[in-house]
């Protein structure tokens, strides 16, 4: 791995045993005598991240209620906001992964890649301090705060769609969940319905992913 490349992206040097075990999962640590992974680093990240965002809607966006803010930083700090800021860092190609991992598109997956985002979030502020994690933050996190109201949607479409169809008054939101394929390798079919008619129809990997592909087709036909 070329952990400078991936230190000038993130514009701060990282000591670099850190910043490999804040690519670490711990399938690839498992796989490996049972060295360091980054679930530590993580969980500091996480922390810093948090307190970072929250400070700076608390002082940003004083129009907003305690409830509003909630929804805005849980918007921000999500698995799927969290994901797409790794894609653009290129995270996915620095992972050090477990073989089962790395065969079922682990390089891909939001949740590890959010995971990795906010390890290495840890990482820089075991290594540089908390100023630099600010700054990193600031720099790759507060852009998504630039359209709230599409953050919210992206993160997490099946609410913000109950709250679209609240507002307008369109009736009850409902799911019809099918699946095919066996156990193993099931595929997921979500119908959603408001006001008992069909509205959209999406596959996933589970329940919970079909039903928020279904809402995210659903918010894009309202805005269309």
């Amino acid at each position: 791995m070329d952990l400078n490349a991936l230190c000038n992206t993130l514009g701060v040097q990282v000591e670099s045993e850190l910043l490999q075990q804040a690519l670490t999962h711990r399938s690839y640590a498992y796989e490996h005598g049972g060295i360091p992974n980054n679930e530590r680093l993580e969980f500091l990240g996480d922390s810093v991240l948090g307190f970072v965002v929250t400070e700076h809607l608390y002082v940003s966006l004083t129009d907003l209620s305690e409830g509003e803010l909630t929804k805005l930083k849980n918007s921000v700090v999500s698995e799927k906001a969290l994901s797409v800021v790794a894609v653009k860092l290129g995270l996915g190609e620095f992972l050090l992964l477990g073989r089962g991992e790395e065969q079922t598109g682990g390089r891909k997956k939001p949740s590890l890649l959010a995971d990795a985002f906010e390890a290495v979030l840890g990482a820089v502020l075991v290594s540089v301090g908390f100023e630099a994690a600010r700054s990193m933050v600031e720099r790759f996190i507060f852009p998504l705060l630039a359209d709230p109201d599409a953050l919210r949607q992206q993160s997490d479409p099946k609410t913000r769609l109950l709250e679209v169809a609240l507002a307008k008054g369109l009736g009850v939101v409902s799911y019809q969940i099918a699946h095919e394929g066996p156990d193993h390798d099931r595929v997921f079919f979500a119908t959603l319905f408001i006001d008992e008619k069909e509205v959209a129809k999406a596959p996933g990997k589970t329940k919970k992913a079909a039903e928020t592909e279904a809402a995210t087709l659903a918010l894009a036909a309202m805005n269309a």
